[in-house]
């Protein structure tokens, strides 16, 4: 059985180290130490990725409807983290070549003050013209790194590098993965005094009690699937609320700051990061070199030696048929991240979207996403892309 996310960057090592490790303040500094290092910045932890963006733009202290230009194919949560900091999103759209915003889009918009990288997919963009349009316009960068830790611009600089903030998300099925979990590293200098000033409320026992055996109960519903105790395992978990969700509550504008737990698992997944990439990269190129290129992004191809390929998107007019046909066939990849300009697609009354990106309309409809992370191997990798092909291939007749 192959599986798109759930648990995804688990195996069994990372289970027993979730259940019985015995965390302390050490990680927190060595972490701490190693993100600074790596991002040349003062780092604080947070305990969901969008708390980074929101704390980042609270800090700037600029004016209440301040504009932030935003990705125009993004995840909800980075709505919630701009409006809740009080200001405003402006939905840049994508190119035609990849899923990142459009430089053209952007110079529309001399207006923002403050501008969100996020590299979609870890696909890293032209950052050169939007650093130059950036400075030309006096624009905060903030780098969300949530799909990009470790990816390269063409420019030769690490992501994260480039920006005044970095922000990070340890979420489950990202490519640092604490199951939750995030950081925010303030690079500029005159921002740094005012990091030490948010006010924390202590993680409640039962978020704890949920991160801590999400391993564990991802494992056994991806090992034990295939003869129904998984997906019984699955239907009980989520009806009993056992199952973290990497979304959380939409509701709640609380920091809530993240245990010594959490900590580690991201410093554990941090060491490991330069061999998970290495490896989602090896699995994206099976998929460029098997795959029909017609229903390949041009830039996905380009830039996938540079990229972490956390997630591997074609785009496919009848999406639902090819996922019913990999379902039948042990391949669960129903992953249509992002189905809208702001994702997902069911949240997007609660923002201000009024069609401002019809090419991210678009692609919404189209993609899907195949698996990259370490529970896919190199033979499932040429079996989910000859099971495509075989279904394009009936598809055109």
């Amino acid at each position: 059985m192959i599986f798109n996310s759930l648990g995804s960057n688990y195996n069994f090592e990372f289970v027993i180290k979730s259940l019985f490790s015995f965390p302390s303040k050490k990680d927190v500094i060595k972490l701490k130490s190693l993100l600074a290092k790596k991002y040349g910045g003062d780092t604080t932890f947070v305990y969901k990725g969008r708390d980074a963006i929101k704390m980042a733009l609270e800090i700037l202290g600029l004016p209440k409807g301040t504009k932030v230009g935003v990705n125009g194919l993004t995840c909800y949560v980075v709505n919630q983290a701009i409006t809740e900091a009080g200001y405003t999103p402006v939905y840049l759209d994508i190119g035609d070549t990849d899923l990142n915003f459009d430089i053209k889009n952007l110079e529309k918009h001399t207006d923002i003050k403050v501008l969100i990288i996020q590299n979609t997919f870890g696909c890293p963009m032209d950052i050169v013209s939007v650093k130059s349009f950036c400075k030309k316009h006096n624009i905060v960068i903030i780098e969300d790194l949530a799909h990009s830790a470790g990816s390269t611009y063409s420019d030769g600089h690490e992501v994260g590098t480039t920006g005044d903030f970095t922000a990070l998300s340890f979420s489950q099925d990202k490519i640092i993965d604490a199951v939750s979990g995030g950081a925010l590293i303030v690079r500029n200098n005159k921002f740094k005094e005012k990091l030490g000033k948010v006010n924390f409320t202590k993680l409640p026992l039962a978020n704890i009690f949920r991160d801590r055996v999400y391993p564990l109960l991802t494992f056994k519903i991806r090992f034990l699937y295939s003869i129904g105790i998984g997906k019984a395992i699955h239907f009980v978990a989520k009806r009993l609320h056992i199952l973290s969700e990497p979304m959380g509550s939409l509701g709640d504008i609380k920091y809530y700051f993240p245990t010594n737990w959490h900590i580690s698992m991201a410093l554990s997944s941090l060491g490991n990061l330069d061999s998970q990439i290495k490896h989602r990269r090896e699995i994206a190129n099976i998929y460029i070199n098997n795959l029909n290129e017609n229903i390949l992004s041009e830039g996905v191809i380009k830039n996938c030696n540079s990229s972490t390929n956390i997630r591997f998107p074609i785009f496919i007019e009848d999406r639902n048929s090819l996922i019913k046909h990999l379902k039948k066939n042990g391949i669960f990849v129903s992953d249509i991240w992002y189905d809208a300009p702001i994702a997902p697609a069911k949240l997007i009354y609660k923002t201000k979207y009024n069609g401002e990106c019809p090419k991210a309309e678009v692609d919404g409809k189209l993609i899907l996403n195949l698996p990259t992370h370490i529970n896919v191997t190199k033979k499932e990798a040429e079996r989910i892309s000859a099971e495509v092909n075989k279904w394009l291939n009936t598809h055109k007749k």
